[in-house]
């Protein structure tokens, strides 16, 4: 699990599900490089958000929307999109799913050592994977599916400014024969997360997105979240952002992504979800303690918490990377205090979530 910042940066690139696709994605962009659109001049909401949103998170961005939270206060800042806009939230969408996990467990619907075999036709090695080790990415499971065909996605993607991560939860098992769990401990994996919802969907026996909502995104105030997948089941709100170097980017869509990474939600409601957190009234909030640690960073399910490389108190987060988005929602539970930052390009996640931590820093209490 990560470290700091600097012995364990190269995971924190792939702390969103464009994993292995965003290396070859960035040379793509400086191929192709019609240039980054620029933030408008204008905002809507909170003006001095807005300009630490600027001065922080940085201009060259179609889109940029930002929010601070207390448990009695949020503000929000919007430049580029209204606040009603979608924007995809990459592997956030992970903590969603951690927090659904929790909720399992507390129901008695499944077992943190529930092995993925009980629940999957899955065989071999796979089948005793632990779903813990899948919600803390100590499963041994690699990154992605390492097959040809993904890897040849992921080029074509990158080439295209299209999708790597199409496809139904069947083909994603169909294609799981010869992967074995022997990927370096701490490895963090899409794969892992895909899996672990498609277990958690067939434990009770619903369809993934269905459970989500119902179990997490409407308690915790995301009733407009969207997990859409396909191009069909977007609408006007669903934003579509840039590759670094200034391409439209298509839509992350995919069924089998969606625990890992599909979800898009709006600013506002982030905030709201923020606050729950925040205030401790999401269904799942074990998922936000720490199972894993390593040094002094602790991992629950998917939630990461760690000194702030910015001024060492201890931060809650999750980010995420789509080809054409970046995310990073943060928590400083002992000030109670917390962060989203959501911009519509798609660059090394790095940056937001420095810049969340940055945000965090200079928010103080949020006043």
């Amino acid at each position: 699990m990560p470290a700091s910042l600097g012995s364990r940066q190269s995971r924190w690139v792939t702390l969103g599900v464009v994993a292995i696709c965003a290396a070859v994605s960035l040379v793509a962009g400086v191929a192709w490089r019609p240039a980054p659109t620029p933030l408008p001049a204008t905002h809507s909401g909170d003006a001095g958000l807005a300009e630490l949103g600027r001065r922080i998170v940085g201009e060259e961005r179609p889109a940029l929307a930002v929010a601070c939270v207390t448990p009695t206060q949020i503000r929000t800042a919007s430049m580029g999109a209204a606040r009603t806009d979608r924007f995809e939230i990459g592997s956030i969408s992970k903590g969603l799913t951690g927090l659904l996990f929790a909720d399992m467990i507390e129901r008695g619907e499944v077992r943190a050592d529930t092995r993925l075999g009980e629940l999957l036709p899955v065989s071999g090695e796979l089948s005793q994977v632990q779903l813990s080790q899948l919600a803390t990415h100590t499963s041994g499971l690699p990154p992605q599916l390492p097959t040809p065909r993904q890897y040849g996605k992921n080029y074509w993607a990158a080439l295209t400014a299209g999708n790597p991560y199409d496809g139904t939860v069947q083909q994603r098992l169909d294609a799981l024969k010869g992967v074995t769990s022997s990927a370096p401990p701490g490895t963090y994996s899409n794969l892992a997360f895909e899996l672990l919802g498609a277990a958690l969907a067939a434990a009770a026996d619903r369809p993934f997105r269905d459970l989500l909502r119902e179990r997490i995104l409407q308690p915790v105030g995301l009733t407009e979240a969207s997990i859409p997948y396909a191009d069909n089941e977007l609408t006007d709100r669903d934003l579509l952002g840039q590759t670094g170097g200034g391409r439209t980017n298509d839509a992350w869509l995919g069924q089998a992504m969606a625990p890992a990474g599909g979800v898009r939600a709006d600013i506002h409601q982030m905030a709201l979800f923020t606050q729950r957190l925040l205030t401790d009234q999401a269904p799942g909030m074990d998922a936000l303690e720490p199972k894993v640690t390593e040094q002094d960073e602790s991992t629950g399910w998917a939630w990461v918490t760690m000194p702030s490389p910015t001024d060492q108190r201890a931060i809650t987060w999750h980010n995420g990377g789509t080809g054409g988005f970046t995310a990073f929602l943060g928590l400083d539970r002992e000030r109670r205090v917390g962060v989203v930052i959501m911009s519509a390009r798609g660059e090394t996640p790095n940056h937001v979530t420095l810049a969340g931590f940055q945000l965090l820093h200079e928010v103080g209490s949020c006043a």
